[in-house]
């Protein structure tokens, strides 16, 4: 059975869609780099189009400029990766993981 919302989302509901979205998205980018550090190449293709997915489908509106700069650059970081972004790919998804955790705590 599908269930549709016919309303749009609240404000709360897109906040806790963002919180989800940037931590998988952090995570993604930290396999990412695990892939290339154990020299998986598979491994760090793979999550490197999770992670383009996760992106497209943040709220842009409702998440910090800084934020909004971040993900731009993972974007045109994650379009051309090599060992030696591996940890810029870990520093951006510390950025998030910490900026997910304490912006939409309630």
């Amino acid at each position: 059975m599908i269930i549709a919302k016919s309303d749009p989302f609240t404000k709360e509901e897109i906040k806790k869609k963002n919180k989800a979205t940037l931590g998988a998205l952090a995570m993604d980018l930290k396999r990412i780099t695990l892939g290339l550090q154990r020299g998986s190449k598979i491994m760090a293709f793979r999550f490197t189009q999770e992670a383009l997915k996760r992106e497209s489908e943040i709220d842009m509106q409702n998440v910090d400029p800084y934020v909004r700069n971040i993900l731009k650059n993972i974007k045109l970081m994650l379009s051309n990766i090599d060992e030696q972004e591996s940890e810029d790919i870990l520093m951006y998804s510390i950025l998030l993981q910490n900026y997910a955790r304490h912006k939409f705590s309630t």
